[in-house]
């Protein structure tokens, strides 16, 4: 995987464990620079010095949406440009829809969906004048099939594939490659830190996480994923993986998209308004 992104700056939310940290050293083994972001600044720091190249610590909440901002001026001003932004930043769920707070769902909501498509909405003007670029999208297995316990979380990640899906077919003619990410079970934080019915942090893990794929693993999928040019990444093991690939969504679907589009599609569409 060496020099693979030889050069590239690679920008990941929720960067301070996990996938998000595991993707950032594999991509500064790979030869990219790396823009860290995520909350927790000091966990940011302890990441950045595992890579091997050079990093650009922005912490930030992705709720915040000033800051935001600040941090999309600040990543695109480091090294003039940034060739692959990875929306990671995310919370799951644990608890029956009918016991949960409707302020669970919107944190969830916020912060899994709205917040990873404001950051890319920013970002965009960018990758569009650049004519180039990867925008990579974690969502789940869950955001392809509808888990127990996770409703809030589903619908979240059903959201930013759809979101994703309509993106790369606008973008499809621009020379920016969009990519969904699937994960199964990771061996991470998620299930401890998930919200509960009540919107409080779960504190406690689930066996099948701590049994999960190492995120090094996931990292190394994920990356390959990216270079093969897959619009859909399913990173899964066993009957998670059998779901994701259940309801993988044809890669001739998406070309009938993409092709509609090179049709003039949008420009017929937004004639007729």
């Amino acid at each position: 995987m060496m020099d693979r992104f030889a050069g590239k700056v690679a920008w990941i939310t929720g960067a301070s464990s996990g996938i998000g940290a595991a993707l950032a050293r594999a991509l500064a083994d790979a030869g990219a620079h790396i823009v860290l972001s995520g909350r927790d600044e000091a966990r940011l720091a302890q990441v950045a010095k595992d890579c091997a190249t050079d990093t650009l610590v922005l912490p930030f909440d992705v709720r915040d949406d000033a800051a935001m901002r600040a941090a999309c001026e600040r990543a695109v001003g480091w090294k003039q440009g940034v060739d692959i932004f990875v929306a990671n930043a995310g919370i799951s769920q644990r608890s029956r829809a009918t016991e949960t707070a409707m302020e669970v769902y919107r944190n969830i909501i916020e912060i899994d969906l709205t917040a990873q498509i404001a950051a890319t909405q920013e970002l965009l003007p960018h990758f569009t004048a650049r004519g180039s670029g990867h925008l990579v999208f974690v969502s789940s297995v869950a955001g392809k099939i509808g888990i127990p316990l996770r409703t809030a979380y589903c619908a979240a990640k059903h959201g930013l594939i759809g979101y994703a899906d309509a993106l790369r077919a606008e973008l499809s003619q621009s020379g920016i490659s969009v990519h969904v990410v699937c994960p199964g079970s990771v061996a991470t934080n998620v299930s401890r830190n998930a919200l509960t019915a009540d919107g409080s942090a779960r504190g406690r893990s689930d066996s099948v996480i701590e049994q999960g794929m190492a995120p090094e693993e996931a990292a190394r999928r994920i990356i390959d994923g990216v270079t093969e040019g897959e619009r859909e990444i399913i990173v899964a093991r066993g009957g998670e993986s059998s779901w994701g690939e259940q309801r993988r969504t044809p890669d001739a679907l998406f070309d009938e998209v993409a092709q509609l589009v090179a049709s003039g599609y949008m420009d017929r569409i937004e004639a007729e308004g």
